[in-house]
């Protein structure tokens, strides 16, 4: 059964920086196409990362340029770089696995599972 937990979330000024975390407990992190997504109140979970088993990256045009998704195969961790954050990133942001094992240029919510609890980030206005 595979676990998440993301970290790392937390307030912020606008303009600033944070890298969140998500640990990986189960056998095949390293196969997994990983994906981080977001969801502010009263809004839908949107995703805006991913990366597949090769190292191969994918954003959604909202972070594109400020956000860097990466791996770390003998820490079983992903992790997400957030520079020049607006308000706008405020939000719940949850990492979660393809279930169908392979990422595609979508990042859609409904392909993917294992979600962990979250970690809150705030950008000050």
């Amino acid at each position: 059964q595979v676990q998440l937990v993301e970290s790392g979330g937390g307030p912020v000024d606008t303009g600033g920086s944070l890298t969140l975390s998500c640990v990986y407990s189960g056998n095949s992190f390293s196969e997994e196409c990983m994906g981080w997504f977001r969801q502010s109140s009263g809004e839908e979970r949107e995703g805006i990362a991913s990366i597949d088993s090769d190292g191969r990256e994918n954003y959604a045009d909202s972070v594109q340029g400020r956000f860097t998704i990466s791996r770390d195969n003998a820490k079983n961790t992903l992790y997400l770089q957030m520079d020049s954050l607006k308000p706008e990133d405020s939000a719940m942001y949850y990492c979660a696995t393809n279930q169908f094992g392979y990422c595609d240029y979508n990042i859609a919510e409904a392909e993917f599972e294992n979600w962990g609890p979250g970690t809150q980030v705030t950008v000050a206005k």
